[in-house]
């Protein structure tokens, strides 16, 4: 009975790229409306440094859609992926929202602000897939340790979006999940 129920389990939660716990739901997921489930044991964010990660061999990811959700500790930021392969990323603070290609210089309305780039980004003509729409900020008033996620645009072959976050750069973590593709960024709250 109890390996039935460990059973059970395992494919309920399922296994993020990084081999800890996925996003489907548990007993005793937290989540708002938008957010990704998540249990209360997972570990809070304790490093503010530029994360890095490499893209698969012929990955060509559009974002089909952005997630805000709240857990105890942490905000969590997800991508949603259609296409092939799995994400690369480079994730830092800056110190002003500038767009590649076009230089606009984004007014966010933060204490710190995340760039977030997707690698392995592809057009949504190149892969098929339809885009989400980015014509106004993602917010969700249940995670207030962001303050919105702002526009994501692709330029070669990368996905660029930023991150409003409270706080004076507070630590974050990055990692990608399968089935379907994601990139989730992880917040300490201040």
């Amino acid at each position: 009975m109890l390996l039935t129920i460990l059973a059970a389990a395992a494919v309920l939660t399922g296994c993020d790229d990084s081999g800890s716990a996925g996003l489907a739901p548990s007993p005793n997921a937290v989540t708002s409306t938008l957010g990704a489930p998540t249990t209360a044991a997972e570990p809070v964010p304790t490093d503010a440094q530029p994360k890095r990660g490499d893209k698969s061999r012929g990955a060509m990811l559009t974002v089909t859609g952005i997630r805000i959700g709240h857990h105890p500790g942490f905000e969590r930021v997800v991508y949603d992926l259609g296409g092939t392969g799995t994400p690369g990323w480079v994730v830092e603070y800056t110190d002003r929202a500038v767009q590649d290609g076009s230089g606009t210089v984004l007014d966010i309305d933060a204490g710190s602000v995340l760039e977030v780039r997707i690698l392995g980004s592809a057009y949504p003509f190149d892969t098929g897939v339809a885009p989400f729409d980015n014509s106004e900020p993602v917010r969700d008033p249940e995670a207030p340790g962001v303050t919105g996620v702002y526009r994501t645009i692709v330029f070669e072959g990368e996905t660029q979006s930023f991150i409003g976050v409270r706080g004076d750069r507070p630590p974050f973590e990055v990692r990608t999940a399968t089935g379907p593709a994601r990139l989730i960024v992880d917040i300490a709250t201040p």
